[in-house]
């Protein structure tokens, strides 16, 4: 044996293996990165618009509208959109560079969203992002002719 000396009779392995701990280790680190992405994501239940390109944005000031029409501003539900002005001004006063994400859920009026931007603009955000979910992906991508 490798690690028992010329005076061992027993044969016993004085040294530890630390690589199967290495191993665990690394798998639970794994294992906490993907579920706390999941566990982020699923704050407030949406039915997000499709698109090909779904690519989550690194969100700075977050707007979540629900199917009823609820509204909340980076997880905090506000009583009406124009609260969402002194919000996002100090937002922006934080951080003159912020991007507004807006994730609305697919059956919402088109007027709904607009009127949450007109609000962001008056607040000074320019920058502004739509949050969607990615599409399945079809059989056919090729359109027909």
């Amino acid at each position: 044996m490798a690690a028992a000396s010329k005076d061992d009779d027993d044969g016993l392995v004085a040294g530890i293996n630390v690589t199967p701990l290495v191993d665990i280790c690394l798998v639970l680190l794994i294992i906490m990165m993907v579920t706390s992405r999941i566990i982020a994501n699923l704050q407030i239940p949406l039915d997000l618009p499709k698109a090909a390109k779904g690519v989550d944005q690194q969100v700075y000031f977050s707007i979540d509208v629900t199917k009823e029409g609820s509204i909340f501003v980076d997880n905090e539900k506000i009583a009406a959109a124009p609260n969402i002005v002194p919000l996002a001004q100090k937002a922006l006063e934080k951080n003159p560079e912020i991007r507004a994400t807006i994730r609305a859920h697919e059956s919402l009026s088109h007027g709904k969203v607009m009127e949450i931007i007109d609000f962001l603009k008056q607040a000074g955000i320019n920058k502004v992002a739509f949050g969607v979910a990615p599409k399945a992906a079809e059989a056919s991508t090729t359109p027909e002719k």
